[in-house]
């Protein structure tokens, strides 16, 4: 099974983290995620970051720290999360796809419900 390569953005403004929910025909849809998406072939993860950032939110990072990389197997596929946390960004942030964003505290984000794969990413900020 191939691996999925995704970049993921951690947008951090001083306690709290954008989150976004999944729309329910995606896969682990109806979930709550770090923004974040494929990687284009040849591109690197400063600027998958970028991208996804402003194809999904209308936002332009300029502050970006690499933060880990996740590795995790669902039952249908196999991803390799490259995380970021985003310091810094031009513009406001808003659901260009129609999907809900929500400012969440990080000491709250185990109320929400997150893909397997991003609970690594949770202890780690």
């Amino acid at each position: 099974m191939p691996v999925i390569k995704v970049a993921v953005a951690v947008i951090k403004v001083g306690d709290r983290v954008l989150i976004a929910k999944r729309a329910k025909d995606q896969h682990q849809g109806g979930l709550w995620e770090f923004p974040g998406g494929k990687f284009e072939p040849d591109e690197t993860l400063m600027s998958a970051v970028q991208r996804e950032c402003f194809e999904e939110l209308d936002i332009w990072p300029v502050l970006i720290e690499p933060l880990t990389v996740i590795e995790h197997q669902y039952p249908d596929k196999s991803v390799r999360l490259e995380v970021c946390v985003v310091k810094d960004y031009l513009g406001v942030p808003h659901g260009k796809e129609g999907q809900p964003l929500a400012w969440c505290p990080v000491a709250s984000l185990n109320n929400y419900q997150f893909p397997e794969a991003n609970k690594d990413i949770i202890k780690l900020i």
